[in-house]
């Protein structure tokens, strides 16, 4: 039997985890980074809740070959990579399968890339307070990706933020980042997409344009975090 939902549809968690993070509005040095596709329309209801400048950190899953829902890692726009070894021994999966399907992957995050910000380029997220969002957490993969590189980009402090997720992907996460503030951690938890009334794809063309109206709904968040980062 299908629980009663939690959220009503992404916009309405992201209204719902800004609450939660209220405590960031007027914070300097802050930005908004959604995890496509999903997280974007969640994250654009924080920014524009928080006034903070938000841009799209591209992140994919690898699936597992011949059953690609099946997460067995996932990589980043800068080539950093984390893999589940147990999910891949479980499944069988050799060295180079793993290694066929990461290129395949980046591949893949170049086109989205262009596709998303166009000629925008990335917001530099050096010395920023960063709060990464997601739709939700399963298994914490693809947001432990994004943790990992936006490390590497020397991200001042780094929160994850997420409506709903897996008891086992928030205490995961909270233990990598500086903060993780997650919403719910309904047991069982099964999936992300149970816990929405309306858990519908989110395409190309709806991140390319949320991203679009938010620089222009936020010129003067952006220039103010882009001097931010110049001092």
């Amino acid at each position: 039997m299908r629980p009663l939902h939690l959220f009503q549809d992404r916009r309405d968690a992201g209204r719902n985890l800004a609450a939660a993070l209220r405590g960031f509005r007027g914070r300097p040095g802050v930005v908004v980074l959604g995890l496509p596709r999903g997280g974007v329309p969640v994250a654009d209801e924080v920014a524009r809740a928080l006034g903070a400048p938000l841009d799209v950190f591209t992140v994919l899953k690898l699936g597992v070959p011949g059953d690609p829902e099946v997460a067995m890692g996932a990589i980043a726009t800068d080539g950093t990579c984390v893999l589940d070894g147990m999910t891949i021994a479980l499944a069988g999966v050799t060295p180079a399968e793993v290694e066929a399907t990461r290129q395949r992957a980046a591949a893949e995050l170049v086109r989205r890339e262009q596709l998303f910000r166009g000629a925008r380029p990335p917001v530099d997220v050096s010395g920023s307070v960063v709060i990464v969002v997601d739709d939700g957490m399963a298994t914490g993969a693809t947001m432990r990706a994004a943790v990992l590189a936006l490390r590497q980009r020397d991200a001042r402090e780094i929160i994850v933020a997420v409506p709903v997720g897996s008891t086992e992907a928030c205490s995961a996460l909270a233990a990598i980042a500086d903060d993780c503030v997650c919403l719910a951690t309904p047991l069982p938890f099964v999936g992300v997409g149970l816990w929405y009334g309306d858990f519908s794809q989110t395409d190309d063309a709806e991140v390319r344009d949320i991203l679009e109206a938010a620089s222009e709904l936020l010129p003067e968040a952006a220039a103010g975090a882009r001097a931010h980062l110049a001092q």
